[in-house]
Formats: C-alpha cells, sequence, structure tokens
C-alpha cells in the first residue's frame, strides 16, 4: 500500500529536494521524484544516492535472510502458520530491499499490536468463490492483508493462464504493504497486472479540510523486454506516502512542508503534527479523484469498508475491513508475445535515452530504481537506524524470540 511509497522508491534526501523544487525548471522532475518516480528523476542527488545507500543518521545493515527469518520467528510466535509467516515476511522485506522502508519490517509492531488487541486475526485463512470462469472474490476474514492479496493474484494469474485474463476482488482484508510485491508476483509469472487497495482515511476531498480518503496507492506492472526491465508503478495519491510520515517519526527526522498539514491546517515539518492533520492530494482535484478510484473499485464493488470506514493499521478499536482489486492479463493477447516484448524494448530505450534537462544525470523506467537498491541491498545488506532496530528488538523481547542480527562489518 501507499508503496507508496508507493512508484515505491528509496528517498532522495529531504533538503537536497527542497532545493531543487526551488527552481521552476526542476519543479516537474522534483514532483516526479517524489510522486514516486515516474521516469524523470530529476533530483541532483539521484546517482549518489544509488552510490552510497548511507543514511542522514547513522545506520546498521541487517542482511535480508536475517530480516525473513526474524520477521517469521515473530509471527509464528504470535500464533501464525509458517507457511503464511513466510509470505508476510517476504512482502516486508521487499520492501525494505527495494527501499520502501516505510513498509517494511518496521511495521511488523503495529501487526502484532493488533493481533493482541483482537483485531487482527493471526490464523485466519483467505477463501475463494468463483464468480465467473474470470472473476472471483477472495474473503480475507480478517486476517494479513498479505495472505489475502497474495491468494487473489495467484488466483488471477490462474484465471489469466487459461482465459487471458483474471479478476479478482478481496473483502474484509488488512494493510498487505507495500503494492509493488503483488505487481511483482504477476510480472515474474510473465504477466501484466493492476492492483489496487483502498485505506483508512488520510486525504481531504479537494476543496474539503478533514481526511475522508485514503491515501491509496495505485500500481501496476507489465514485463520487461528481451533488454529491458520491467514496468513496475506504484504510487500514492498524495505527495507523498502516510508511510513515510511514519518512517520519519520513528528517525526523529524532519518532513518536506508541502506533504501534509497539521491539525490547524497549516503546513508542518514535524512528522507527528503532520499526523495530526491531513496529507496533500498530488495535483490538487487529481490526487484526490484518483483516492476516489481507489475507493471505488476496491471498497464499493467488493462489499468492504468505504467513504472514509476503513480502520487504519496503527487503530486497534476494531478490524480493518480493507478491501482490494486485483487484475492479471495476459501479455500476448492481442500481439504475439515475441512482438510484445519487442514493443517493451522499444518504450523502455525510449524513456531512458530522452533527452535530459540540464542538471539531470540519468533518466529511470519506473520500477528501475527499486531495482538498483534491491541489487545493492542483497550483497550489502538493509541499512537501519538503532532507533528501529531497538522497537523491532523490544518486541521480540515481549515473544521470547532472539534479537535480529546485526551484520559485521
Amino acid at each position: 500500500m501507499p508503496v507508496s511509497e508507493h512508484l515505491t522508491v528509496t528517498d532522495f534526501p529531504a533538503q537536497s529536494s527542497r532545493k531543487s523544487n526551488t527552481n521552476p525548471r526542476l519543479r516537474l522532475g522534483f514532483k516526479c521524484t517524489v510522486v514516486r518516480r515516474w521516469y524523470l528523476a530529476a533530483d541532483l542527488h539521484a546517482s549518489s544516492h544509488l552510490s552510497n545507500m548511507a543514511e542522514v543518521t547513522s545506520t546498521v545493515l541487517v542482511r535480508p535472510d536475517d530480516a525473513q527469518s526474524f520477521v517469521v520467528a515473530m509471527l509464528e510466535a504470535s500464533g501464525v502458520s509458517a507457511k503464511n509467516a513466510g509470505i508476510i515476511a517476504q512482502g516486508l522485506v521487499q520492501a525494505d530491499l527495494r527501499g520502501v522502508e516505510s513498509h517494511g519490517i518496521n511495521r511488523i509492531p503495529s501487526y502484532l499490536a493488533r493481533v493482541r488487541g483482537g483485531v487482527l486475526d493471526p490464523k485466519a485463512e483467505p477463501t475463494l468463490s468463483q464468480v465467473t470462469p474470470v472473476v472471483a472474490q477472495v474473503d480475507g476474514h480478517n486476517g494479513f492483508g498479505f495472505l489475502a492479496a497474495h491468494f487473489a493474484m495467484d488466483t488471477a494469474i490462474s484465471m489469466a493462464q487459461t482465459f487471458g485474463i483474471g479478476m479478482v476482488s478481496v473483502k474484509h482484508s488488512n494493510h498487505f504493504g507495500m503494492s509493488a510485491w503483488i505487481v511483482r508476483q504477476a510480472v515474474e509469472a510473465g504477466m501484466c497486472s493492476l492492483v489496487f487497495t483502498n485505506s483508512s482515511p488520510a486525504l481531504p476531498v479537494f476543496g474539503g479540510k478533514s481526511k475522508l480518503l485514503g491515501v491509496s496507492p495505485i500500481a501496476c506492472g507489465a514485463p520487461g523486454g528481451n533488454n529491458s526491465k520491467p514496468f513496475i508503478l506504484d504510487m500514492a495519491p498524495s505527495i507523498a506516502a502516510r508511510g513515510k510520515i511514519y518512517k520519519a517519526l520513528r528517525r526523529g527526522e524532519k518532513i518536506p512542508s508541502d506533504w501534509a498539514l497539521d491539525g490547524e491546517g497549516n503546513p508542518t515539518d514535524d512528522p507527528q503534527e503532520a499526523l495530526k492533520g491531513v496529507m496533500l492530494p498530488m495535483g490538487g482535484p487529481k490526487g484526490s479523484a484518483l483516492a476516489i478510484m481507489m475507493d471505488v473499485f476496491s471498497g464499493v464493488l467488493s462489499g468492504s469498508a468505504f467513504a472514509g470506514g476503513v480502520t487504519g493499521p496503527y487503530d486497534m478499536s476494531k478490524p480493518g475491513d480493507v478491501g482490494h482489486f486485483i487484475i492479471a492479463i495476459k501479455p500476448d493477447l492481442f500481439v504475439s508475445l515475441d512482438e510484445c516484448r519487442e514493443r517493451m524494448d522499444v518504450l523502455y530505450r525510449r524513456v531512458v535515452e530522452s533527452d535530459k534537462m540540464p542538471g539531470v544525470e540519468r533518466i529511470y523506467f519506473p520500477g528501475e530504481i527499486e531495482q538498483l537498491t534491491e541489487e545493492k541491498r542483497l550483497k550489502e545488506g538493509i541499512p537501519f537506524v538503532q532507533d528501529e532496530i531497538n522497537a523491532l528488538n523490544a518486541e521480540a523481547e515481549k515473544l521470547g524470540v532472539a534479537s535480529i542480527r546485526i551484520a559485521s562489518n
């Protein structure tokens, strides 16, 4: 969900982003970078960010396998089956690998607090109702959203392999992490996909001042060609995903003042004050309309909560009742698979080889920055600040689970 973080990508340093935004010629590129890294990576620090992943605060590194096993152990200690714990952990670790720390393993304490509070069922298994040969509905039974979404995409892929397309609505689910990991599930099966979800109120409608709409990510993907990266888009309808506010709060960092308003309706760079107010939609009425679209397809059509009725992952008062909408499509329905791959190669080349604005070092395809980040972190480890490690270990101690293993330098 808000990989949006959610073209789910790593954040460029907030200070440098603000500076680049003061240049009118670079403002378009800056917005594209903040709103999920469209194909234009206009921040002047892109290359240095990818070559040096050091955070503003000092960090420690955790190997991906150690992060996976740590999360699995905590989930199993909380009543989740080994198989389901592996699926949930995979989704969380993928987010950290791709640089979407707002949707990574730091989410575990809030999920387990919901389990302890009785508003998330750790033992629930999603069930399937087949509506037509190409349409199905999954009931998440208030279990982990990762399980319902993963099962829904598996079902959509299976239908698409036989009939060319598969469409699945999901009801009574919960937060499923980074949308790109569900998109990637389809891409790795050779499918194009659409992944929608709704979420708890965080945005006002355009012209309004109260929270009503979710920062609900819009995600889709397509396999790459023979010589190109896959297309993976995962973006929030807000200027920034709400998970980035929680991330900044955890790390004691400021946020750009154009991300959110405080409870009094004023711009703020304080993440704590931002969480008392509202997120700001990208593009004014356009972002607001996209958030409404997510609610139509994920909430209204599914039978789940909608129109501000979804419970947030940090709200322990009642079940989330999140809805999702997932489609898988065979890429060779209208042209041959070979031609489709050739056309994707052409599209990729034309995007990344476009003439660059002054100051832009490189143009990226949607999802490419995340892929480069993943390649680096698979080799070097995932960076965490010490406060995050302390919070994770405190949660592990409650469950009698060993502390997370830190990679040696």
